[in-house]
């Protein structure tokens, strides 16, 4: 028997709606929803985003992170800051990519195309 990567789980104040944004984000249908969690993903065949009900509130810098990249990096981040990402300061220093948070502060990279 085999073992396969399905996804990622999120813990968040309120998954409906982080999911929600994640799916624009990426493009990425909502695949399930149930009982206070969501599931977004490209198919059932690859890694799912799955956002369930946190019991705490963030505290620091994330753990594990997503790094996206984009066709046209700076307009991705014009983007998403449009849509309520907001740029973060976790002492990355001068670097090509483009560290921003989502609306519950979890820290992505947006990095150059080609990178």
């Amino acid at each position: 028997m085999g073992l396969r990567w399905y996804g990622i789980v999120v813990d968040a104040a309120d998954p409906a709606r982080l999911g929600r944004w994640w799916a624009e984000v990426l493009r990425y249908p909502i695949m399930h929803e149930a009982n206070g969690e969501i599931m977004i993903g490209p198919d059932l065949d690859l890694p799912c985003l799955f956002f369930t009900p946190a019991h705490e509130g963030k505290a620091g810098k994330n753990r594990l992170h997503l790094d996206l990249v984009p066709d046209d990096q700076r307009a991705e981040v014009e983007r998403l800051l449009d849509m309520g990402a907001r740029h973060v300061d976790i002492g990355q220093g001068t670097v090509p990519w483009v560290v921003l948070a989502d609306p519950e502060g979890n820290e992505f990279c947006v990095k150059p195309a080609g990178d």
